[in-house]
């Protein structure tokens, strides 16, 4: 019973973890698609983002996994301020006035460049994830369906409201992140 609970414990961490950092799609995904995109643009981009959101926090768990063998007790702390400081920088991001993005979204190079760039950050929560032994199928599957999901509703819904709501998408996930970081610390 007791493992159960854990097992749901981490299960829901991870799925908020994994919306937090989608979050960050979803903002700059309605930026994107006020600009007008096309259906196709849409799936193309939000595939690369979902195949990043699972590359990136993959190759994070690992390094995650060796960095808690060579830091030991320290593990905690530093998974913590790692968290504290990413979700920090999001929300600071979030706040920067008249920021231009040179990148032609529909070509590929702008795309992979989006979609690495929306998805950077999953690397570091790959890194606090592996320093506490998350389940690794589950963590990878959930960052990238939940990142690949949320670019889908931000560039749809950019294609139709205001650019002011994406700035607080972002801000949001940071504000998840650093409560999450301040959890594992204390």
């Amino acid at each position: 019973m007791l493992e159960t609970s854990a097992g749901l414990g981490q299960l829901i961490t991870i799925l908020i973890m994994a919306t937090a950092l989608g979050m960050d799609a979803f903002s700059l995904g309605i930026g994107i698609g006020m600009k007008g995109i096309r259906l196709l643009h849409v799936l193309r981009i939000s595939v690369l983002i979902g195949f990043f959101h699972i590359l990136m926090p993959l190759l994070g768990i690992f390094t995650g996994q060796y960095m808690s063998s060579l830091l030991g007790q320290v593990t905690n702390y530093a998974a913590g301020g790692l968290l504290i400081l990413l979700g920090a920088h999001m929300v600071f991001n979030s706040f920067k006035a008249g920021e231009t993005r040179m990148i032609d979204h529909r070509s590929l190079l702008g795309m992979l460049l989006f979609s690495l760039s929306v998805s950077i950050d999953s690397f570091s929560v790959g890194v606090s994830l592996g320093m506490f032994r998350s389940d690794l199928l589950l963590t990878v599957l959930a960052f990238g369906i939940c990142g690949g999901a949320l670019s889908v509703m931000g560039l749809l819904l950019g294609r139709r409201v205001s650019r002011n709501l994406g700035e607080f998408g972002e801000a949001l996930g940071g504000v998840i992140l650093m409560a999450f970081g301040i959890a594992f610390i204390f």
